[in-house]
């Protein structure tokens, strides 16, 4: 059997390191589970009153990932209230609550802590 591959044993073992680099820095960045990776691209960014027991929730349909009193997670078809309030039914009082960057009014904070 001949081989098909003609470069010596170091180029084919750089060959492999590439590829398993490239393939896990493309998965690990997609998959990341980490608020302070994934806030730049967050869409829903809440400061809970108290820790989360849980490093990953699903809460009013949305997929949350909290570390401590932080959770972030990604933009949902529903409005904002109702994903505030389905974060609030999971974890508690919510401290502050922001959508794309901008923070909640204050009223609507209110209501979603009610």
């Amino acid at each position: 059997m001949t081989n098909t591959l003609s470069l010596p044993r170091s180029g084919k073992l750089a060959i492999l390191a590439s590829a398993v680099l490239y393939t896990g820095l493309a998965f690990g960045v997609v998959t990341s589970t980490t608020p302070a990776n994934a806030a730049g691209g967050a869409y829903y960014s809440a400061t809970l009153a108290a820790p989360a027991g849980e490093t990953t929730a699903v809460a009013g349909g949305v997929a949350w990932t909290c570390a401590g009193t932080t959770c972030v997670a990604n933009k949902a078809s529903a409005r904002p209230l109702r994903v505030c309030r389905g974060l609030n039914r999971k974890f508690g009082e919510i401290a502050a609550f922001r959508v794309d960057g901008a923070e909640l009014a204050a009223d609507e904070l209110a209501k979603c802590n009610a």
